[in-house]
């Protein structure tokens, strides 16, 4: 394997410095991307040479995008077939991408890029492959699922994409991976991108890829715009306590919790939940639909605390996270990073709190040791408890049970709420359309009017079912 140089230093170059499509090239410009990221300028070149590559880079690194324009630089629009692959641990990360990938193809003309993930309908899917697609992002599960019913055909892949990689593999989706790169063809560009560098990628990149080339980005503790504070309870029944004070003493608008387990999350939300707090949990174990509408909500601030698992929270992708609490410290240091760099994104300050108890001094040994500097504890003792106000979240989330496939539109919400029930634009909030529901987040203040308009109204000339997410 070989080896590209490592680190995060790297000269600002543009990416009209690289040889793409002229209808990138100008969509990247009017989307406002300027210099690439280190991932960026280290992967791409070569991978628009057609070389295989492992590229290890945090989350909110830019990677989507950098492997996002080499397949679609690389793409024949007049052929309907699937010609690029994109394997995601969780259907939001391939949501998520596939959105990115519409994105930046959006000035090439009828780029088809279809999400075949689990927790979907898939007569849906059936459907949607039956007219072809160029890109398909999408779960090993169902992805698998298609290859035996054989309602899906690789025969003229040329690039298969495995992103979180190391999530994949935790989530125990190593021999599906195995199973679908079997089907694929032997003449093909292979990429694939992680956080972290596990062990079972050396049997990966020996079995079923050609002298990858490796690229590694990494952030130190110090080069992360993150304030890290740690603080220690002497029993694990006192870590709520703890947290509560903490979450009244910095009143972030939204914080994102980390648990060990699935039970976790939901007694943590439970429990915050009563004390007044709005917290909603998000582990493996939900329905689908009601991990969608928990990550909606908070990325739409009508919910203010996610309590998740490490597994649940991939992809998301927040820009502006005021900060990361880990109830539990991760068993890796890896995880450890990747969590807290989910903050102090975007040249914002980042805030990551961490409680522990005596039980954790290994896992803090090995973080200290990163760090090279001594760890910065703080005191219960100091937090503020002047006020014991909580911030309740601003905005309250709509769901009408009319998505995509009833061709509704974000314009078709926004038109109906500004220009019938007349609500001012500034009290909107973000708009998600899914397949088969909408969400849009109202301020609270005129949440009952827009649940009105819906309730009693029409979108599109058809009336639909709405609801409040609590």
């Amino acid at each position: 394997m070989n080896q590209a140089e490592s680190g995060t230093t790297t000269d600002e170059l543009s990416f009209s410095s690289l040889n793409l499509r002229d209808a990138l090239l100008k969509n990247l410009s009017s989307l406002g991307y300027g210099t690439m990221t280190p991932i960026q300028s280290q992967s791409l070149p070569i991978m628009l040479e057609g070389h295989d590559i492992i590229a290890q880079a945090t989350t909110g690194s830019g990677k989507t995008a950098a492997f996002g324009l080499s397949l679609l630089n690389r793409l024949n629009v007049e052929n309907y077939a699937v010609q690029a692959l994109v394997l995601c641990p969780t259907r939001e990360l391939a949501e998520q991408v596939a959105q990115e990938l519409r994105q930046l193809a959006r000035l090439m003309p009828n780029v088809k890029v279809l999400n075949l993930s689990g927790g979907m309908p898939i007569k849906h899917q059936f459907d949607s492959l039956r007219h072809s697609a160029h890109i398909i992002v999408g779960t090993p599960g169902r992805v698998q699922k298609h290859l035996d019913k054989e309602t899906l055909s690789l025969d003229k892949l040329k690039i298969l994409v495995l992103d979180e990689a190391d999530r994949m593999l935790d989530m125990g989706f190593f021999d599906a991976i195995c199973d679908i790169i079997m089907v694929c063809p032997k003449q093909r560009q292979t990429l694939l991108f992680s956080a972290t560098y596990p062990a079972e990628f050396e049997k990966l990149s020996s079995q079923f890829m050609k002298n990858p080339k490796r690229v590694v980005v990494e952030k130190s503790h110090d080069e992360l715009d993150i304030e890290q504070i740690f603080y220690e309870t002497n029993h694990q029944k006192n870590k709520f306590p703890l947290l509560k004070a903490l979450l009244l003493h910095h009143k972030p608008i939204s914080t994102l919790i980390f648990c060990n387990t699935k039970e976790q999350t939901t007694q943590l939300a439970g429990m915050l939940t009563k004390e007044g707090f709005s917290a909603i949990a998000l582990n493996g174990d939900m329905e689908q639909m009601d991990r969608d509408a928990a990550i909606i909500r908070f990325k739409n601030q009508s919910c203010s605390i996610l309590v998740a698992t490490d597994v649940a929270a991939r992809g998301l992708d927040i820009k502006e996270l005021p900060a990361v609490i880990n109830f539990e410290l991760a068993f890796e240091h890896d995880v450890h990073i990747h969590r807290i760099g989910r903050t102090g994104r975007a040249g914002n300050q980042g805030l990551a709190l961490s409680l522990t108890t005596p039980a954790d001094g290994q896992r803090l040994r090995i973080i200290e040791d990163n760090l090279k500097r001594p760890i910065t504890w703080g005191k219960a003792s100091e937090l503020n408890k002047a006020t014991h106000a909580i911030l309740i979240a601003e905005m309250v989330t709509l769901c009408i049970n009319a998505g995509r496939k009833d061709k509704i539109r974000p314009g078709d919400i926004l038109g109906g709420l500004t220009k019938d029930a007349k609500l001012a634009g500034n009290m909107i909030g973000k708009i998600d359309i899914t397949p088969l529901y909408s969400y849009v987040a109202v301020h609270r203040n005129q949440a009952d009017r827009a649940f009105d308009y819906f309730k009693n109204g029409k979108l599109k000339g058809r009336k639909f079912n709405v609801k409040k997410l609590k």
